[in-house]
C-alpha cells in the first residue's frame, strides 16, 4: 500500500501539443507531511487549486510566497520550490516543456523566472477554465472519471496552441542538451547554425533560463533518475559517472538543486514513497519529522 494516499493521474498530450506540454495532471488527497521541496525541471507550471489553499515559496524558501485557493503559475526556476498544502490537495496542473510556457499561457517565461504568481491574474483563460473544472466536480461520478474529465477539459482548451517563432530551434537545442548535458553550449549553437550569443538570447526569451542553467539542472535530474533510493547509494561512483569528480562540488550542486544533502534526499524518499512510486517522485523531498 502506498504511504502517500493520493489519487494521481497524468496525461501526456499527443500531436503538435506534445512539443509544448509535458503533462496535464490531476491530484487529490492528503500528504503525511507539512511541506515538501520540489526540484526544478526547466518547465513553467500552472496549477488550478480546487480545494484547500496551497502555499508556494520559490527559491528554496527565499522567494516571495503565495498562498492561494484559486491557482498559481510557477515560472521556470533553477532552485527548489517549497510546496505546502494547507489541507487536502485538490488540484489540476499543466506542466509545459521548457519551450512551451509562453505559447500555452501567454506569459513570457523570463518575466516570471524564479517566481510564483496568481494564476487567474496572469493567465486570462484561467478563470473560465477553473469554473469549468469545478462544474465537473459538482456533477460527480467517481474520482477516476472526474480526473479524466478534468484532464480532457484542460487538454481540449489548450489544444489549438501553436509554437512561437524560434521555438523549433530552441526545442532542438533542448533535445541536444538533454542528450548530453555536459556538451559545450557553443557546440550546440554551432550545430544549429547560430552564434553562442544568439542562442543564449533566443533560448532565454523562449525557455526563461539560459542554456547553461538548463544543462545544469538536467544533468542533476538524470542523476536522480539513475539512483535507486531503496538501496544504499554509492554516491562517489554515481557522481563520477555523471561528471563530478570533486565530492564537495557535487554536494554543493546537489543541495542547490534539491535543497538538501544527498543522504537527506534518500532518507526522505525512502521514508515516504513506495518502490513503485519513486519513478514519479524524482526531485521531491518531503519534510521529515524532527529527530
Amino acid at each position: 500500500m502506498s504511504r502517500v494516499p493520493f489519487h494521481f493521474e497524468s496525461h501526456r498530450p499527443s500531436g503538435p501539443l506534445a512539443a509544448l506540454v509535458e503533462s496535464i495532471w490531476y491530484a487529490r488527497g492528503r500528504v503525511p507531511y507539512a511541506r515538501e521541496r520540489i526540484a526544478p525541471t526547466g518547465s513553467t507550471v500552472a496549477v488550478f487549486v480546487l480545494g484547500d489553499p496551497i502555499c508556494e515559496t520559490p527559491r528554496n524558501g527565499a522567494g516571495e510566497p503565495l498562498t492561494t485557493d484559486r491557482g498559481f503559475l510557477l515560472g521556470p526556476h533553477d532552485s527548489p520550490v517549497i510546496n505546502a498544502p494547507l489541507g487536502e490537495t485538490f488540484a489540476v496542473g499543466v506542466v509545459t516543456t521548457p519551450v512551451g510556457g509562453e505559447a500555452i499561457f501567454g506569459v513570457p517565461p523570463k518575466r516570471i523566472r524564479g517566481r510564483v504568481v496568481d494564476l487567474l491574474a496572469a493567465w486570462p483563460d484561467a478563470a473560465a477554465l477553473r469554473r469549468g473544472l469545478l462544474d465537473i466536480e459538482a456533477v460527480g461520478s467517481g474520482r477516476g472519471a472526474i480526473a479524466r474529465a478534468m484532464i480532457d477539459r484542460v487538454t481540449a482548451h489548450i489544444a489549438d496552441r501553436r509554437a512561437l517563432p524560434g521555438t523549433a530551434r530552441c526545442a532542438r537545442a533542448v533535445a541536444a542538451i538533454e542528450a548530453d548535458p555536459g556538451r559545450p553550449i557553443a557546440d550546440v549553437a554551432a550545430t544549429l547554425g547560430i552564434s553562442h550569443g544568439h542562442l543564449d538570447r533566443e533560448f532565454t526569451r523562449i525557455v526563461g533560463l539560459t542554456p547553461r542553467m538548463l544543462a545544469r539542472l538536467l544533468r542533476m535530474r538524470r542523476l536522480l533518475a539513475a539512483i535507486d533510493v531503496t538501496r544504499p547509494v554509492p554516491w562517489t561512483h554515481v557522481a563520477a559517472d555523471f561528471g563530478w569528480f570533486d565530492q564537495p562540488h557535487f554536494i554543493r550542486d546537489f543541495k542547490r538543486h534539491t535543497g538538501v544533502a544527498p543522504s537527506h534526499y534518500v532518507a526522505a524518499q525512502r521514508a515516504t514513497f513506495e518502490r513503485l512510486e519513486v519513478t514519479e517522485s524524482i526531485g521531491f523531498v518531503p519534510e521529515l519529522p524532527a529527530m
